[in-house]
């Protein structure tokens, strides 16, 4: 995935793991202000922050990990090609969520036109990250641990069968941890919008999971 930055950064001579030790230090609007000065290795930097988070997102909206991958790197490509036009008063994460989202739903746009696919199928990864939903961590118990992996299952099922935009602003908010602002500018829809879809989004999630925690 970081062959586009990586590609550039073996050319430079100065001593790459200092400069990387001062890029991981400092925030995404400064890496990106560097990266626009010609620091190449600011770039890397910026794939090593999002590839994970992006790569959970971009899966968990369309369920083709293959196929997620592939538009993960569409959207470093973009990223690379287009960060001039980042407006550095705003988020970095969210113009570069921003972009992951829009092209997963035109991945789910392309596919509703397929009459072979009949459903989407979300598998959550949960790792690693500190989000509102949390399944695992290094000090559950044998027993704890495997409750909570038939728990996670049984989340991914729910997610799954929710509507597309009801999925979007549910993992959002509540696989990614982001506020309600970030998920208007992320979705291109209002405010109200974004808290009337996640209002329904989590009742149909609690009808849906409600009978397979009893």
């Amino acid at each position: 995935m970081a062959e586009l930055a990586r590609t550039k950064l073996t050319s430079q001579n100065t001593p790459a793991v200092p400069v990387r030790e001062h890029l991981r230090s400092l925030e995404d609007g400064d890496v990106v202000s560097a990266f626009l000065g010609g620091e190449e290795r600011a770039f890397e930097e910026l794939v090593d922050r999002y590839q994970g988070r992006l790569l959970n997102f971009v899966y968990r909206t369309i369920g083709d990990r293959d196929r997620a991958e592939d538009l993960v790197q569409e959207v470093f490509i973009r990223v690379y090609r287009h960060i001039g036009r980042f407006d550095r008063s705003k988020k970095f994460s969210t113009w570069i969520y921003t972009i992951a989202s829009n092209l997963a739903k035109n991945e789910l746009r392309n596919r509703s036109r397929n009459p072979l696919v009949l459903f989407q199928t979300i598998k959550a990864k949960f790792e690693d990250e500190d989000r509102p939903l949390q399944f695992e961590d290094v000090h559950t118990r044998p027993d704890d641990l495997f409750r909570k992996r038939h728990l996670k299952e049984m989340v991914e099922q729910s997610v799954s069968q929710l509507p597309a935009h009801h999925r979007e602003v549910f993992v959002l908010r509540e696989l990614e941890g982001k506020s309600y602002e970030e998920i208007a500018e992320i979705t291109g829809v209002n405010l109200g919008t974004v808290k009337s879809r996640l209002n329904r989004a989590r009742t149909a999630f609690a009808d849906i999971i409600a009978p397979l925690v009893r």
